[in-house]
Protein backbone atom coordinates (compact mmCIF):
# COMPACT_ATOMS: atom_id res chain seq x y z
CA UNK A 1 0.00 0.00 0.00
CA UNK A 2 1.40 3.41 -1.01
CA UNK A 3 1.00 6.07 1.66
CA UNK A 4 0.52 9.73 0.79
CA UNK A 5 3.60 11.87 1.55
CA UNK A 6 1.29 14.52 2.99
CA UNK A 7 -0.11 14.41 6.52
CA UNK A 8 -3.73 13.31 6.79
CA UNK A 9 -5.88 16.25 8.00
CA UNK A 10 -7.59 15.83 11.33
CA UNK A 11 -11.33 15.27 11.59
CA UNK A 12 -13.87 12.57 10.86
CA UNK A 13 -16.30 11.95 8.02
CA UNK A 14 -18.55 14.87 8.99
CA UNK A 15 -15.61 17.24 8.85
CA UNK A 16 -14.51 15.85 5.49
CA UNK A 17 -17.94 16.27 3.93
CA UNK A 18 -18.27 19.75 5.41
CA UNK A 19 -15.05 20.72 3.64
CA UNK A 20 -16.06 19.01 0.42
CA UNK A 21 -19.43 20.79 0.32
CA UNK A 22 -18.00 24.08 1.67
CA UNK A 23 -20.88 24.49 4.11
CA UNK A 24 -19.61 27.90 5.26
CA UNK A 25 -20.58 29.31 1.84
CA UNK A 26 -24.02 27.70 1.89
CA UNK A 27 -25.65 30.66 3.66
CA UNK A 28 -24.93 32.83 0.62
CA UNK A 29 -27.48 30.83 -1.39
CA UNK A 30 -31.00 31.41 0.09
CA UNK A 31 -30.79 35.14 -0.60
CA UNK A 32 -30.83 34.46 -4.34
CA UNK A 33 -34.39 33.11 -4.25
CA UNK A 34 -35.51 35.74 -1.74
CA UNK A 35 -34.17 38.56 -3.91
CA UNK A 36 -35.93 37.00 -6.89
CA UNK A 37 -39.22 36.87 -4.97
CA UNK A 38 -38.84 40.51 -3.96
CA UNK A 39 -38.17 41.53 -7.55
CA UNK A 40 -41.56 40.18 -8.68
CA UNK A 41 -43.32 41.96 -5.83
CA UNK A 42 -44.60 38.87 -4.02
CA UNK A 43 -44.00 37.88 -0.41
CA UNK A 44 -42.10 34.59 -0.09
CA UNK A 45 -44.34 31.53 -0.09
CA UNK A 46 -44.31 27.83 -0.88
CA UNK A 47 -42.80 28.43 -4.29
CA UNK A 48 -39.94 30.40 -2.76
CA UNK A 49 -39.30 27.59 -0.28
CA UNK A 50 -39.09 25.04 -3.12
CA UNK A 51 -36.68 27.36 -4.95
CA UNK A 52 -34.46 27.75 -1.88
CA UNK A 53 -34.29 23.99 -1.41
CA UNK A 54 -33.50 23.46 -5.08
CA UNK A 55 -30.80 26.15 -4.99
CA UNK A 56 -29.12 24.62 -1.95
CA UNK A 57 -29.05 21.16 -3.53
CA UNK A 58 -27.70 22.38 -6.87
CA UNK A 59 -25.07 24.55 -5.14
CA UNK A 60 -23.82 21.62 -3.09
CA UNK A 61 -23.88 19.41 -6.18
CA UNK A 62 -21.54 21.89 -7.82
CA UNK A 63 -19.20 21.82 -4.81
CA UNK A 64 -18.97 18.01 -4.82
CA UNK A 65 -18.56 17.85 -8.59
CA UNK A 66 -15.87 20.54 -8.47
CA UNK A 67 -13.68 18.50 -6.14
CA UNK A 68 -14.23 15.34 -8.18
CA UNK A 69 -13.25 17.09 -11.41
CA UNK A 70 -10.20 18.74 -9.79
CA UNK A 71 -9.00 15.68 -7.86
CA UNK A 72 -5.77 15.24 -9.87
CA UNK A 73 -4.94 18.95 -9.80
CA UNK A 74 -5.72 19.17 -6.06
CA UNK A 75 -3.42 16.20 -5.39
CA UNK A 76 -0.55 18.50 -6.39
CA UNK A 77 -1.73 21.97 -5.35
CA UNK A 78 -4.09 21.27 -2.43
CA UNK A 79 -3.46 17.74 -1.12
CA UNK A 80 -5.32 18.55 2.10
CA UNK A 81 -8.69 18.64 0.27
CA UNK A 82 -11.03 15.74 1.16
CA UNK A 83 -10.71 13.79 -2.12
CA UNK A 84 -6.91 13.81 -2.64
CA UNK A 85 -6.33 13.22 1.09
CA UNK A 86 -8.46 10.08 0.92
CA UNK A 87 -11.10 11.21 3.40
CA UNK A 88 -13.79 11.15 0.68
CA UNK A 89 -13.52 8.76 -2.24
CA UNK A 90 -13.85 10.11 -5.80
CA UNK A 91 -16.83 7.84 -6.40
CA UNK A 92 -18.62 9.16 -3.32
CA UNK A 93 -18.05 12.77 -4.40
CA UNK A 94 -19.37 12.10 -7.90
CA UNK A 95 -22.33 10.13 -6.55
CA UNK A 96 -23.19 12.97 -4.17
CA UNK A 97 -23.13 15.42 -7.07
CA UNK A 98 -25.58 13.26 -9.02
CA UNK A 99 -27.96 12.71 -6.10
CA UNK A 100 -27.96 16.40 -5.14
CA UNK A 101 -28.62 17.44 -8.72
CA UNK A 102 -31.59 15.08 -8.95
CA UNK A 103 -32.90 16.36 -5.62
CA UNK A 104 -32.57 19.97 -6.76
CA UNK A 105 -34.52 19.30 -9.95
CA UNK A 106 -37.20 17.39 -8.05
CA UNK A 107 -37.70 20.27 -5.62
CA UNK A 108 -37.94 22.77 -8.46
CA UNK A 109 -40.52 20.56 -10.16
CA UNK A 110 -42.76 20.92 -7.11
CA UNK A 111 -43.09 24.61 -7.98
CA UNK A 112 -44.14 23.93 -11.58
CA UNK A 113 -42.78 23.53 -15.08
CA UNK A 114 -41.30 27.05 -15.50
CA UNK A 115 -39.17 26.73 -12.33
CA UNK A 116 -38.10 23.24 -13.42
CA UNK A 117 -36.97 24.64 -16.77
CA UNK A 118 -34.89 27.31 -15.02
CA UNK A 119 -33.44 24.76 -12.58
CA UNK A 120 -32.51 22.48 -15.48
CA UNK A 121 -30.63 25.31 -17.17
CA UNK A 122 -28.94 26.09 -13.84
CA UNK A 123 -27.90 22.46 -13.32
CA UNK A 124 -26.55 22.25 -16.87
CA UNK A 125 -24.52 25.41 -16.29
CA UNK A 126 -23.09 24.04 -13.05
CA UNK A 127 -22.02 20.76 -14.63
CA UNK A 128 -20.60 22.49 -17.70
CA UNK A 129 -18.57 24.83 -15.50
CA UNK A 130 -17.08 22.07 -13.33
CA UNK A 131 -16.39 19.58 -16.12
CA UNK A 132 -15.35 21.79 -19.01
CA UNK A 133 -15.42 25.58 -18.58
CA UNK A 134 -13.75 26.20 -15.23
CA UNK A 135 -10.21 26.55 -16.58
CA UNK A 136 -11.19 28.36 -19.78
CA UNK A 137 -11.79 32.07 -20.40
CA UNK A 138 -15.53 31.31 -20.25
CA UNK A 139 -15.28 30.12 -16.64
CA UNK A 140 -16.21 33.36 -14.84
CA UNK A 141 -19.09 33.96 -17.25
CA UNK A 142 -20.46 30.46 -16.62
CA UNK A 143 -20.32 30.94 -12.86
CA UNK A 144 -21.97 34.36 -13.19
CA UNK A 145 -24.70 32.82 -15.32
CA UNK A 146 -25.36 30.19 -12.65
CA UNK A 147 -25.88 32.82 -9.95
CA UNK A 148 -28.12 34.89 -12.16
CA UNK A 149 -30.23 31.83 -13.01
CA UNK A 150 -30.48 31.02 -9.31
CA UNK A 151 -32.13 34.38 -8.66
CA UNK A 152 -34.43 33.93 -11.67
CA UNK A 153 -35.37 30.51 -10.25
CA UNK A 154 -36.60 32.19 -7.07
CA UNK A 155 -38.60 34.75 -9.05
CA UNK A 156 -40.16 32.12 -11.32
CA UNK A 157 -41.05 29.72 -8.50
CA UNK A 158 -42.56 32.49 -6.38
CA UNK A 159 -44.70 33.79 -9.24
CA UNK A 160 -45.75 30.24 -10.23
CA UNK A 161 -47.10 29.13 -6.84
CA UNK A 162 -49.72 31.53 -5.39
CA UNK A 163 -49.65 32.05 -1.64
CA UNK A 164 -52.53 30.56 0.33
CA UNK A 165 -54.99 33.11 1.61
CA UNK A 166 -54.14 35.74 -0.99
CA UNK A 167 -57.25 37.08 -2.76
CA UNK A 168 -57.55 35.51 -6.18
CA UNK A 169 -55.35 32.54 -5.27
CA UNK A 170 -56.75 29.00 -5.57
CA UNK A 171 -58.61 28.06 -2.42
CA UNK A 172 -58.86 31.66 -1.24
CA UNK A 173 -62.53 32.03 -2.04
CA UNK A 174 -64.36 34.29 -4.44
CA UNK A 175 -63.15 37.78 -5.09
CA UNK A 176 -66.44 39.18 -3.87
CA UNK A 177 -66.60 37.21 -0.62
CA UNK A 178 -67.11 38.97 2.69
CA UNK A 179 -63.66 37.88 3.87
CA UNK A 180 -61.96 39.81 1.04
CA UNK A 181 -63.31 43.29 1.38
CA UNK A 182 -59.85 44.74 1.77
CA UNK A 183 -57.99 45.81 -1.34
CA UNK A 184 -56.00 43.09 -3.05
CA UNK A 185 -52.19 43.48 -3.14
CA UNK A 186 -50.50 44.44 -6.39
CA UNK A 187 -50.34 41.54 -8.85
CA UNK A 188 -47.08 39.66 -9.27
CA UNK A 189 -44.83 40.96 -12.00
CA UNK A 190 -43.34 38.77 -14.70
CA UNK A 191 -40.21 36.86 -13.66
CA UNK A 192 -38.41 39.04 -16.21
CA UNK A 193 -38.77 41.85 -13.66
CA UNK A 194 -36.01 40.07 -11.72
CA UNK A 195 -33.56 40.43 -14.60
CA UNK A 196 -31.85 43.65 -13.31
CA UNK A 197 -31.24 42.05 -9.90
CA UNK A 198 -29.95 38.89 -11.59
CA UNK A 199 -27.52 40.93 -13.70
CA UNK A 200 -26.18 42.73 -10.60
CA UNK A 201 -25.62 39.44 -8.75
CA UNK A 202 -24.07 37.86 -11.84
CA UNK A 203 -21.66 40.79 -12.29
CA UNK A 204 -20.47 40.45 -8.69
CA UNK A 205 -20.04 36.69 -9.15
CA UNK A 206 -18.03 37.23 -12.33
CA UNK A 207 -15.63 39.56 -10.51
CA UNK A 208 -15.15 37.21 -7.55
CA UNK A 209 -14.64 34.20 -9.83
CA UNK A 210 -11.98 36.11 -11.77
CA UNK A 211 -10.10 36.66 -8.49
CA UNK A 212 -10.51 33.00 -7.45
CA UNK A 213 -8.55 31.85 -10.52
CA UNK A 214 -5.41 33.20 -8.81
CA UNK A 215 -6.23 31.78 -5.38
CA UNK A 216 -3.66 28.97 -5.37
CA UNK A 217 -0.66 30.80 -6.83
CA UNK A 218 -1.49 34.46 -6.17
CA UNK A 219 0.40 37.13 -8.07
CA UNK A 220 -2.53 39.02 -9.62
CA UNK A 221 -3.12 42.67 -8.79
CA UNK A 222 -5.42 43.42 -11.70
CA UNK A 223 -8.14 40.91 -10.75
CA UNK A 224 -8.66 42.25 -7.19
CA UNK A 225 -8.59 45.84 -8.47
CA UNK A 226 -11.14 44.99 -11.15
CA UNK A 227 -13.38 43.30 -8.58
CA UNK A 228 -13.01 46.31 -6.27
CA UNK A 229 -14.12 48.66 -9.05
CA UNK A 230 -17.02 46.36 -9.91
CA UNK A 231 -18.19 46.24 -6.28
CA UNK A 232 -18.11 50.03 -6.08
CA UNK A 233 -20.19 50.44 -9.26
CA UNK A 234 -22.65 47.72 -8.27
CA UNK A 235 -23.05 49.22 -4.81
CA UNK A 236 -23.79 52.65 -6.28
CA UNK A 237 -26.32 51.21 -8.71
CA UNK A 238 -28.08 49.18 -6.02
CA UNK A 239 -28.22 52.17 -3.67
CA UNK A 240 -30.27 54.12 -6.22
CA UNK A 241 -33.75 52.86 -5.34
CA UNK A 242 -36.32 52.84 -8.09
CA UNK A 243 -39.70 54.62 -7.78
CA UNK A 244 -42.39 52.74 -5.88
CA UNK A 245 -45.79 52.96 -7.64
CA UNK A 246 -47.51 51.44 -4.62
CA UNK A 247 -45.98 53.68 -1.95
CA UNK A 248 -48.67 56.02 -0.67
CA UNK A 249 -47.08 57.31 2.50
CA UNK A 250 -48.02 60.69 3.92
CA UNK A 251 -46.34 63.77 2.55
CA UNK A 252 -44.40 66.44 4.38
CA UNK A 253 -45.66 69.84 3.20
CA UNK A 254 -43.01 72.31 2.16
CA UNK A 255 -42.53 75.44 4.30
CA UNK A 256 -45.22 78.01 3.51
CA UNK A 257 -45.32 81.72 4.17
CA UNK A 258 -48.62 83.60 3.62
CA UNK A 259 -46.77 86.40 1.89
CA UNK A 260 -44.87 84.12 -0.46
CA UNK A 261 -47.73 83.71 -2.93
CA UNK A 262 -49.11 80.35 -4.04
CA UNK A 263 -48.64 77.37 -1.70
CA UNK A 264 -45.89 75.08 -3.08
CA UNK A 265 -46.58 71.44 -3.87
CA UNK A 266 -46.07 68.97 -1.06
CA UNK A 267 -42.84 66.98 -0.94
CA UNK A 268 -43.30 63.17 -0.68
CA UNK A 269 -41.70 61.50 2.28
CA UNK A 270 -38.82 59.15 1.52
CA UNK A 271 -39.90 55.54 1.91
CA UNK A 272 -38.18 53.15 4.29
CA UNK A 273 -36.58 51.40 1.31
CA UNK A 274 -35.11 54.66 0.06
CA UNK A 275 -33.48 55.22 3.43
CA UNK A 276 -32.30 51.66 4.14
CA UNK A 277 -31.15 50.48 0.70
CA UNK A 278 -28.11 52.80 0.51
CA UNK A 279 -27.02 51.59 3.95
CA UNK A 280 -27.25 47.94 2.89
CA UNK A 281 -25.38 48.75 -0.31
CA UNK A 282 -22.65 50.39 1.78
CA UNK A 283 -22.37 47.23 3.92
CA UNK A 284 -21.96 45.21 0.72
CA UNK A 285 -19.19 47.45 -0.62
CA UNK A 286 -17.35 47.46 2.71
CA UNK A 287 -17.57 43.65 3.06
CA UNK A 288 -16.15 43.09 -0.41
CA UNK A 289 -13.74 46.02 -0.67
CA UNK A 290 -11.49 45.54 2.35
CA UNK A 291 -10.11 42.06 1.52
CA UNK A 292 -9.95 42.94 -2.18
CA UNK A 293 -7.83 45.99 -1.41
CA UNK A 294 -5.49 43.90 0.74
CA UNK A 295 -5.15 41.34 -2.06
CA UNK A 296 -4.40 44.08 -4.58
CA UNK A 297 -1.66 45.54 -2.36
CA UNK A 298 -0.19 42.12 -1.57
CA UNK A 299 -1.38 39.46 -4.08
CA UNK A 300 -0.26 36.48 -2.02
CA UNK A 301 -2.24 33.23 -2.14
CA UNK A 302 -3.38 33.79 1.46
CA UNK A 303 -4.77 37.28 0.90
CA UNK A 304 -6.20 36.33 -2.48
CA UNK A 305 -8.07 33.47 -0.83
CA UNK A 306 -9.38 35.84 1.84
CA UNK A 307 -10.56 38.20 -0.89
CA UNK A 308 -12.52 35.36 -2.49
CA UNK A 309 -14.04 34.46 0.87
CA UNK A 310 -14.95 38.11 1.44
CA UNK A 311 -16.57 38.22 -1.99
CA UNK A 312 -18.71 35.20 -1.13
CA UNK A 313 -19.80 36.76 2.18
CA UNK A 314 -20.54 40.04 0.40
CA UNK A 315 -23.24 38.31 -1.63
CA UNK A 316 -25.48 38.35 1.44
CA UNK A 317 -25.57 42.14 1.97
CA UNK A 318 -25.84 42.52 -1.81
CA UNK A 319 -28.90 40.26 -1.83
CA UNK A 320 -30.28 42.20 1.13
CA UNK A 321 -29.79 45.51 -0.70
CA UNK A 322 -31.49 44.12 -3.81
CA UNK A 323 -34.43 43.00 -1.67
CA UNK A 324 -34.71 46.43 -0.08
CA UNK A 325 -34.48 48.05 -3.50
CA UNK A 326 -37.52 45.97 -4.44
CA UNK A 327 -39.31 47.21 -1.31
CA UNK A 328 -38.74 44.03 0.75
CA UNK A 329 -36.72 46.00 3.30
CA UNK A 330 -37.67 43.96 6.38
CA UNK A 331 -36.65 40.74 4.66
CA UNK A 332 -33.39 42.28 3.54
CA UNK A 333 -32.52 43.36 7.06
CA UNK A 334 -33.34 39.86 8.34
CA UNK A 335 -31.15 38.30 5.66
CA UNK A 336 -28.27 40.53 6.72
CA UNK A 337 -28.21 38.66 10.02
CA UNK A 338 -26.60 35.71 8.23
CA UNK A 339 -23.35 37.62 7.72
CA UNK A 340 -21.93 37.10 11.26
CA UNK A 341 -22.89 33.42 11.18
CA UNK A 342 -21.21 33.00 7.78
CA UNK A 343 -18.06 34.64 9.13
CA UNK A 344 -17.96 32.29 12.12
CA UNK A 345 -18.47 29.22 9.95
CA UNK A 346 -15.69 30.39 7.61
CA UNK A 347 -13.26 30.22 10.53
CA UNK A 348 -13.98 26.51 10.89
CA UNK A 349 -14.49 25.46 7.25
CA UNK A 350 -12.98 27.37 4.33
CA UNK A 351 -15.58 28.63 1.84
CA UNK A 352 -13.11 28.18 -1.06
Amino acid sequence: MIRSPFPRPAGGRLRAWSELLRVSALLSVPGDALAGAAAVGVRPGRGTAWAVGSSLCLYEAGMALNDWADRHEDAVERPHRPVPSGRVSPGAALGAAGVLTAAGLALAARAGRPPLAVATALAATVWAYDLRLKHTPAGPAAMATARGLDLILGATATASVPRRGVPGAPGAGGAGGASHRTAAPPPAASPLAALPSAVVLAAHTYAVTAVSRHEVQGGSTGAPLGALAAATVLGAFTASTRPDPYHQGPAHPAPYSPGAGRRPASVPRRSTAQRVTPLLAAVYVRTAARPLLHAALNPSPLLTGRAVGGGIRAMIPLQAALMSRSRATAGGLALLGLVPLTRRLARKVSPT
